[in-house]
């Protein structure tokens, strides 16, 4: 099966700044892919190029086989859209968008159908401007799938939402996968793309930074497992001295390094043959937020640098 997105040197400059320098990633049809980035790091420019929103400088582009800007209005009856910030006519209600949205595409949807899929049943018949945050936010979702569309560009779709809800939609993205449909995710909760995405591109000061499945990204930049006591200094010295393991110790707490169950286990039993006091452990892997605040902040800590050198 094609890919479903192929991005190859894209460059998008504003007059001098270059927002977007030269990246390339591909979305693999009927995947969920996240696309994740800070603020001012090129995520959106991006995003609305793909969607056909805003033309690029350089570099090749295909959305379904098409160009999203010289092909948008083909591109357009294929694509869903929910935009950060969603806004909508103040006095129109969700029942009445998804009327208006199928008369714009040529499409007969199942209006309550589509409520029901994201949640928003029983404020069907209520205006937009009654709305709160999290059901404006359901209701551009479910306004994103009134045209049936292939892909379905979700741009902070939970945004405002309570944690039922949250994972309310959550099982939507799950849904849209299983139906075989791509899902292009951009999210600032980054257990939620660790949670949903087949495949993640981080970007940054308008460069792709890592790409890969959230765990390959995970192991190629995360720190390696941690066992973790409640223990003095004299338990990591012991760690240390007997095992060679590396530990360290901070706030009341033991951190040692292990690699597998088995020398997890030897660590637990030297210690509890030792005789010295601890109470109690637990095991620590690096999750996907972890890995971005890190790369993140040390491409800021040197471009700071750079900075200050010149």
């Amino acid at each position: 099966m094609p890919n479903a997105i192929e991005v190859r040197g894209l460059v998008k400059n504003y007059g001098t700044l270059r927002a977007v320098d030269g990246i390339q990633f591909s979305v693999a049809a009927g995947s969920v892919f996240a696309f994740l980035g800070p603020n001012g790091a090129g995520k959106t420019t991006t995003t609305e190029i793909l969607e056909g929103l805003r033309p690029k400088t350089a570099g090749d582009v295909r959305v379904l086989g098409l160009d999203p800007w010289t092909q948008g209005a083909e591109l357009h009856q294929k694509i869903g859209v929910i935009p950060q910030d969603f806004r909508f006519f103040e006095r129109i209600t969700p029942a009445e968008g998804i009327e208006y949205y199928s008369a714009l595409f040529g499409t007969h949807p199942d209006a309550s159908a589509i409520l029901s899929r994201v949640a928003l049943s029983d404020k069907a018949d209520a205006r937009y401007d009654t709305l709160s945050g999290g059901q404006k936010q359901k209701m551009g979702l479910a306004l994103a799938l009134t045209n049936d569309p292939e892909i379905c560009f979700l741009d902070e779709p939970t945004t405002g939402l309570d944690p039922a809800a949250r994972r309310a939609i959550w099982e939507v993205i799950r849904s849209l996968k299983r139906e075989g449909r791509t899902v292009f995710l951009t999210t600032h909760y980054l257990e939620e793309a660790e949670i949903l995405a087949d495949q993640v591109a981080i970007i940054h000061h308008g460069h792709i930074i890592a790409t890969g499945t959230p765990s390959e990204i995970i192991s190629a930049h995360g720190r390696p497992p941690r066992l973790r006591l409640a223990a003095g200094p004299d338990v990591a010295a012991f760690v240390q001295r007997t095992l060679g393991a590396t530990a360290t110790v901070e706030n009341g707490y033991v951190e040692v390094v292990v690699h597998d169950k088995d020398e997890s286990l030897r660590v637990l039993s030297a210690v509890q043959s030792s005789g010295l006091p601890w109470s109690s452990f637990t095991t620590e892997h690096d999750t996907l937020e972890d890995v971005f605040v890190r790369m993140v902040g040390r491409m800021d800590d040197g471009a700071l640098k750079s900075e200050g050198a010149t």
